[in-house]
């Protein structure tokens, strides 16, 4: 089998800039989305960060002898740890970086990434923060990653909290993020593929106004990858576009179709 990707990031129509970054390297079968925190620009300054050191250590490392970072888990697979050890050394940068000047001073951003084996049989999806990773399988849509945000955190640490306890709580406190710490802890997820399959790599621009079976829907009907990516935008924007919007596509597709 093989993968088609598309990707597409968006304003929205309430903030002034985007500081969503998106990665889409078919030649390492790898894609990520992340959404940049921070004050200014600083959060535009932290998501590009990401975007360009996972494309750096990919480009870098994959078939060839690089250096890595930090030491190989031999408890992981191979895309395993290329995942986490991208997510950690773009967590050192953009941790770093912010060290050296006010402006920058706390920024981070969430991120997902998903990277395919070679003959895409296999996804690992790594993902840090409310950046969210779908899998459309048919007619169905599954989350497959889990927000790390203060009412996802209460949800699944505390599942006896009332739904009234739940409305209390702030809803936008992201509890993980790539550049806060000096390390981070990447949530792994490794899983078979399917031929048809799409994995939906999204910021919280369009999961958080976007429902996942509308999401499904646009999806499942688009004629291609790069329409879908255009009418999920657009329909996060017709919801009221409140934040930036960011989405890519990964499609597995049988390796004799053009």
């Amino acid at each position: 089998m093989r993968t088609r990707f598309a990707g597409m990031t968006d304003v929205g129509l309430m903030r002034e800039h985007n500081e969503d970054n998106l990665l889409v390297m078919p030649e390492y079968h790898v894609v990520a989305v992340a959404d940049g925190m921070g004050g200014h620009r600083s959060g535009d300054v932290a998501s590009r960060l990401a975007v360009s050191t996972l494309s750096d250590f990919f480009s870098v490392t994959v078939g060839r002898d690089g250096t890595w970072p930090f030491p190989a888990d031999p408890n992981l697979t191979e895309e395993e740890n290329y995942v986490v050890t991208g997510l950690r050394l773009a967590n050192r940068r953009i941790f770093d970086r912010s060290l050296k000047t006010m402006a920058d001073f706390g920024m981070g951003t969430t991120i997902v990434t998903a990277m395919f084996d070679k003959n895409a049989t296999r996804v690992t999806v790594g993902h840090v923060g409310d950046s969210r990773c779908y899998r459309i399988r048919g007619e169905k849509i599954t989350q497959l990653t889990r927000d790390h945000s203060l009412v996802s955190d209460a949800l699944h640490m505390a599942p006896w909290m009332t739904e009234e306890e739940i409305k209390r709580l702030p809803p936008n406190v992201i509890t993980r993020a790539l550049g806060i710490r000096e390390d981070v802890l990447v949530d792994l997820l490794t899983e078979e593929t399917a031929a048809g399959d799409i994995y939906l790599l999204c910021s919280d621009g369009l999961s958080g106004l976007v429902k996942d079976p509308e999401i499904c829907d646009i999806v499942t009907k688009a004629p291609s990858l790069d329409e879908a990516c255009r009418v999920l935008i657009e329909r996060a924007n017709f919801h009221g576009g409140l934040d930036n919007i960011t989405v890519v596509l990964a499609r597995v597709e049988p390796e004799q179709q053009g």
